[in-house]
């Protein structure tokens, strides 16, 4: 189980979410605790003042709203009475049970997850400490959890780490089994949410995984020079679709405007992401003496890794993107190195796959920087490494006057 906590402003925004997604039947409201009345019968208003009110108790405290996700992993089947049983488990462990909170089970994924609304103002109108709650409470309560409901530990090497973002169906989108704007604002909230990205072309790189892309349109277009968007859905060739719908018509407003904001928010934020994408990517390498790119698309993916080649129709390939589903980052290969650029990665990949046999892997061939290989490096490989001489102390040859003056004083 994979536990994610996001804290805000704005307890209507994730009620909004929440709501639109029961609305359009990608979601159900599974559990309300600490409601009085039939919550059945509750509508948005009424759920969102009970919310409210608590807050206006102590209205200093701006940032009072969670959005709490439950992910689990893709092979387990859970029943609602048990997701209700996990769900009121984790709460009372990061001591939120005193709390009002909805519990919704979306089925907009490839993967069976919850979300949780609730606030941090108590009935005495006094702010719960937010301050280190995922690394104090959350990471200790999922961990139990784990244990108490026989859940697959995400830790463990059988988690399986897939996208957690079900791709639109085209084929049901334009024979009218599922709404074509619907599809679409399912992935594109997702990714939104998820990724860090920091151009359009890394953002479409992400959606198109999902059969979805976004579109500005020819250069020499009025759309484009007034930095229109518009969104496609994708059939299973990657070709384009059904009906143009325009960004501004989504309730996400996932406009190129607002996107630029995210692009330069990501741009800090994927940071820490970046060595262990390349560390990633020299562990393909140091297994092969030659490796043929088909291999190394292949061998990325057991990491969760998609790597992306751009080529022009001379076949001159003249662009690398890298999409780490594991970390939810995009990177050109060019932002990883010149290593990592496409130049750089056609010169290391070769026209045949040659395996190095496990007993004779010694030296690791790595472009990583020495400090670097410090951190990503297996501690096996640490006796290849060169180690300095030994230092060796060296007499010094007696001159002969010297062994003479030495022999008379004894």
């Amino acid at each position: 189980m994979v536990a994610k906590i996001v804290i805000g402003r704005s307890i209507r925004g994730i009620l909004h979410y929440n709501e639109n997604k029961v609305n359009a039947g990608d979601a159900k409201l599974i559990l309300a605790s600490g409601f009085a009345g039939e919550i059945e019968r509750m509508d948005f208003k009424q759920k969102l003042a009970r919310f409210e009110n608590l807050n206006l108790l102590r209205p200093s405290v701006k940032t009072n709203a969670l959005h709490i996700t439950l992910n689990f992993d893709a092979s387990e089947k859970l029943d609602h009475l048990k997701v209700q049983q996990i769900a009121m488990a984790y709460m009372e462990k990061i001591c939120f049970d005193e709390q009002p909170y909805l519990v919704y089970r979306h089925q907009d994924a490839a993967h069976q997850h919850i979300h949780i609304a609730t606030t941090s103002i108590t009935r005495e109108g006094k702010p719960i400490d937010l301050n280190y709650i995922g690394q104090d409470k959350s990471e200790p309560a999922r961990k139990a959890i784990e244990k108490e409901f026989n859940l697959v530990v995400a830790e463990s090497k059988t988690y399986k780490m897939k996208p957690g973002i079900k791709p639109a169906d085209a084929e049901k989108a334009l024979y009218g089994h599922l709404p074509t704007k619907r599809a679409l604002s399912n992935v594109i909230s997702a990714v939104i949410s998820q990724y860090q990205f920091t151009s359009l072309a890394e953002y479409n790189a992400v959606l198109k995984q999902f059969n979805v892309m976004a579109d500005r349109g020819a250069e020499d277009t009025v759309m484009f020079q007034k930095k229109g968007l518009i969104y496609f859905l994708l059939d299973k060739d990657g070709q384009k679709v059904g009906v143009p719908i325009k960004a501004s018509a989504f309730y996400s407003k996932p406009t190129l405007h607002k996107l630029e904001k995210k692009f330069a928010q990501n741009i800090e934020k994927r940071k820490q992401h970046k060595e262990p994408l390349k560390a990633a990517i020299e562990k393909v390498f140091r297994q092969y003496d030659s490796i043929t790119k088909a291999t190394f698309i292949r061998e990325l993916q057991k990491q969760n890794i998609n790597v992306v080649f751009r080529s022009n129709e001379k076949g001159y390939t003249y662009g690398a993107t890298f999409i780490d589903n594991q970390r939810k980052t995009v990177f050109n290969g060019s932002d990883l190195g010149k290593y990592y650029s496409a130049k750089g990665l056609m010169e290391r990949l070769g026209t045949t796959d040659k395996a190095i046999k496990l007993e004779h892997r010694q030296q690791p061939r790595t472009y990583l920087k020495p400090t670097e290989q410090t951190n990503y490096l297996p501690i096996a490989l640490a006796k290849y490494q060169p180690q300095a001489a030994p230092s060796v102390t060296r007499k010094k040859k007696k001159r002969k006057g010297q062994e003479q003056d030495q022999g008379l004083t004894l």
